[in-house]
């Protein structure tokens, strides 16, 4: 390749003339040119790098998609798990240590300090590391959860197995058999009375059965009342159970006790009936806690396996027909 001859103007001859430059501008040129050659190829990479994704780049996209996929699944698994120890927990406080009469546990001390809610948000909306993040507090408030309920069994085992007499006396059981039931007509909460057609608190649950159904006491006690009541029950028996609870039953068609007698769980104490303010054959059952009237669906752990337990209380909160 043969160099490249420059020539200048030069007036005073009026003639062009040999440039010949120095080695330092040799070499500077030369650079330039080298500089330019690497600046026109990194550029290109640039652009291939862009255009093109390499098999190891393609690798990798699928990697992380796929754990990214594995992560989204876990919290959804997790979100699944706190559901499931919440209402676990609910039960625990409105149940199990309400019978044992021991103080509930509130979420800071179930949660430690932990909030399991996470806000409402796409996931793809979340980079990785709030990703990971999330799954984490998620997966500590399960753990923290679930430590603290262990924690609640064993009291609870403890104060069971020093109060075995109480637990024969809290009402534990229905009223009426499952067998003899036509269908749970109300359940606790507020309702639409059917005389008076306003809405009001329905303090107990209607089982609406056969006049002449049986009707069994549900724990352990002692009659209190038993006979004609003047307040729309129609023909009712109380039983104090002692330990802080009362149990009621009303529209009797007959009444079986008298009061001061001695009951046991699952005695003949009575028969279904349509007495008092009442639009059906029907018992109406109610269970208090030192006079507070307590949602009854608690109360029949000891006559229902859980698949029973689940169709009761779908039964009695989508009732709402009451019949008193």
């Amino acid at each position: 390749m043969s160099r490249k001859v420059y020539y200048i103007y030069n007036p005073l001859t009026e003639s062009y003339e040999r440039v010949y430059r120095s080695r330092a501008q040799r070499l500077w040129s030369k650079l330039l040119r080298l500089g330019e050659i690497i600046g026109i190829m990194a550029l290109v990479s640039i652009g291939a790098y862009n255009l093109i994704e390499m098999p190891r780049e393609k690798m990798l996209r699928a990697d992380n998609e796929q754990l990214r996929a594995q992560i989204d699944d876990l919290d959804r698994r997790l979100t699944v798990a706190l559901g499931v120890m919440d209402n676990l927990a609910e039960r625990d406080n409105n149940f199990y240590r309400v019978m044992m009469q021991a103080d509930p546990i509130n979420d800071a001390q179930r949660y430690a300090g932990i909030d399991p809610d996470e806000p409402n948000i796409s996931l793809n909306s979340l980079n990785d590391a709030e990703l990971v993040a999330g799954v984490t507090r998620k997966m500590s408030a399960l753990e923290q959860s679930i430590y603290t309920q262990i924690g609640s069994f064993d009291q609870l085992r403890e104060l069971a197995s020093q109060r075995k007499d109480r637990l024969e006396h809290i009402p534990s059981i229905q009223p009426v058999a499952n067998k003899d039931l036509r269908q749970m007509a109300s359940g606790y909460g507020r309702r639409v009375d059917p005389v008076y057609g306003t809405v009001r608190f329905h303090e107990g649950m209607d089982f609406s059965a056969p006049i002449g159904t049986p009707v069994y006491a549900t724990g352990d006690g002692v009659v209190k009342t038993a006979g004609r009541s003047m307040s729309g029950y129609g023909n009712m028996i109380d039983i104090d159970h002692g330990f802080n609870y009362t149990t009621r039953f009303a529209h009797l068609n007959e009444v079986l006790v008298k009061p001061g007698q001695t009951v046991k769980r699952g005695d003949l104490i009575g028969k279904v009936g349509n007495t008092g303010k009442s639009t059906g054959p029907h018992l109406h059952y109610e269970v208090r806690l030192k006079g507070v009237p307590q949602n009854p669906v608690n109360y029949y752990f000891q006559d229902l396996t859980p698949e029973e337990y689940a169709a009761m209380v779908e039964a009695s909160e989508n009732a709402g027909h009451v019949m008193d």
